[in-house]
């Protein structure tokens, strides 16, 4: 289980106090988030070491969203400046296991895909040992992202990353800003789903177990969900698609 930060960094702390938490009282193996946003080399290599003396080995180590206020993303002069810094100066404070951003739409920054694909290999170069993709709404984008990632030289797990939809209309404001297409079909979907609370869960759940089974379908044996404090929401997919016992309860 992967921990976030929020945009800009702006939970850091809560963060830091939860993967700790479940470090202590749980036998799941937390990943905490890492970003360059708003913190010099030093501040972050010092939370890596904290990190790595309580136990901590994994490590989500990204780029980071501008602060808020911010349009554009701005290095913090004393810092790392991209994720690639990061990953190799997180490696020579430990050996973490470290997952790195992969984007089968460009990232919204990239010049091209080609050039966001040889970013995502600067990354591995760097010491990224797995890759959790963006969220996206249609397979095909991920199975051909996969076929240029393996053309590229690019071997590491690239584990999908599943975003069940509830909201349909706050999910396109940040698909927006993350470069993520929105496919006309899921917004009728939701549209005809009307406002009710329970219709638009239905909704989530049911999209969500066809989007999973189709990347399974395709021989996709890991997953990564972004669950957005819809925990109960990723319980149901998952146990729609037998991954989890009908009995296990997800708390949110």
């Amino acid at each position: 289980m992967s921990v976030t930060y929020g945009a800009g960094g702006s939970t850091r702390e809560r963060t830091h106090q939860i993967v700790r938490r479940m470090l202590e009282e749980s036998d799941i193996p937390p990943a905490a988030h890492l970003t360059c946003v708003g913190a010099s080399r030093d501040e972050v290599d010092e939370v890596a070491r904290d990190y790595w003396a309580a136990g901590i080995r994994h490590i989500v180590a990204l780029r980071g969203d501008p602060p808020a206020g911010k349009d554009r993303y701005e290095p913090h002069p004393h810092g790392y400046h991209y994720a690639s810094d990061l990953i190799a100066g997180l490696k020579r404070v430990a050996d973490f296991e470290i997952t790195a951003a992969a984007y089968p739409e460009p990232h919204p920054e990239a010049i091209s895909a080609k050039a966001d694909l040889d970013n995502l290999k600067r990354k591995i170069d760097a010491g990224a040992t797995r890759a959790i993709t963006q969220f996206f709404f249609q397979p095909e984008l991920y199975l051909r992202f996969m076929d240029r990632a393996r053309a590229a030289g690019i071997t590491v797990p690239i584990v999908p990353g599943v975003m069940p939809v509830v909201d349909i209309v706050s999910t396109s404001r940040f698909a927006k800003r993350s470069g993520t297409s929105v496919p006309d079909w899921l917004v009728a979907r939701f549209g005809r789903a009307g406002n009710g609370t329970q219709a638009r869960l239905s909704v989530a759940v049911s999209v969500a177990t066809e989007f999973t089974h189709r990347l399974m379908l395709e021989g996709v044996d890991e997953l990564h969900f972004y669950t957005l404090n819809r925990a109960a929401v990723v319980a149901q997919t998952c146990e729609n698609l037998g991954i989890i016992p009908a009995e296990a309860t997800v708390v949110d």
